[in-house]
């Protein structure tokens, strides 16, 4: 068998635990759902070794999605980071096996606090399984590994379960782009939703020109800016833009007179305007609208930057 081919039995083999997986949901999942959307407290993901990592990238989806919580290391959790965990967080145990001594470990003191317990295994009559309130099964039909030792299947099955948990949550919670962008400032998500006109404007060297200036001053000034314009003021007051296809409409019309045209005949009046407090979302909104690349940005009728997208 070449390595493609046993590449994609081995992705074919994932899908179909997948598949397997997606039959065995019932109840449990929602009563999973409920019990973290119900919670006045956090919730907690712990497991060892390679669900522990799953388990990791499940704790990273729910912080940015809404669900308060983090992830906890059974070791570290048995050795006093268990004094984190309130009575009233929800314990998300993850153990293929059900049988991670590690993990088993903590449930007396889960048990003694209060918490609500949810375990997902590939084994429901295992310990954590029998132990828990309620259960979510990734058991999967067999691993990927040709040993069937290393965990292959049952690791895209755990992490498909926390996304299914990630997906469940945030539609209950009716969590919105507005939301997930206030996670996530340092996305371009995040820019466009949180940040300012302000935060993206050019502001230095506008290219400002005059009623008067002929087309020489208006290229030479468009070229300069790099924004593809020139704004016309004249006695410190906005009037209009110049942009490259005014230019362009200018060539066209006059030819070779063109040279000795003014500002004043060919820039466009009312320009689009946005104040420096605009989010970007709704300057680059009013730009798709109007069908422009570039707002001219005014503070108290003054010209203080120009935002291009």
């Amino acid at each position: 068998m070449s390595v493609i081919e046993r590449a994609r039995e081995v992705i074919r083999t994932e899908i179909s635990g997948l598949e397997f997986m997606a039959t065995q949901l019932g109840q449990s999942f929602e009563a999973a759902v409920e019990a973290i959307l119900n919670t006045k407290g956090r919730t907690i993901i712990c497991g060892m070794g390679k669900s522990g990592i799953i388990g990791k990238k499940i704790a990273a989806s729910f912080a940015s999605t809404g669900t308060a919580g983090f992830f906890m290391h059974p070791g570290e959790a048995f050795h006093g980071d268990l004094g984190m965990v309130k009575p009233e967080d929800v314990f998300i145990a993850i153990s293929n096996s059900g049988e991670t001594d590690e993990v088993l470990k903590l449930l007396p003191f889960l048990r003694d606090n209060g918490n609500f317990i949810i375990a997902i295994t590939g084994r429901p009559d295992s310990t954590l399984a029998q132990a828990a309130h309620c259960h979510l099964d990734i058991a999967v039909p067999q691993e990927a590994c040709p040993l069937q030792l290393a965990p292959t299947a049952s690791t895209t099955a755990t992490l498909a379960m926390g996304d299914a948990l990630t997906i469940c949550l945030m539609e209950q919670r009716n969590f919105k782009p507005e939301n997930f962008a206030r996670f996530h400032p340092g996305g371009s998500l995040g820019r466009r939703l949180l940040g300012r006109v302000s935060d993206d404007m050019v502001s230095d060297n506008l290219p400002v020109i005059h009623m008067h200036s002929e087309l020489p001053e208006i290229i030479a000034k468009i070229s300069e800016g790099r924004l593809g314009l020139a704004v016309v003021m004249c006695d410190d007051q906005l009037k209009g833009i110049i942009t490259d296809g005014d230019l362009r409409r200018t060539i066209e019309k006059f030819g070779k007179d063109s040279f000795s045209v003014t500002a004043e005949s060919i820039f466009s009046p009312s320009p689009v305007t946005v104040s420096p407090q605009t989010s970007i979302q709704s300057a680059y909104e009013l730009m798709d609208s109007s069908k422009i690349s570039a707002l001219v940005v005014v503070d108290d009728n003054n010209l203080v930057g120009i935002l291009k997208k």
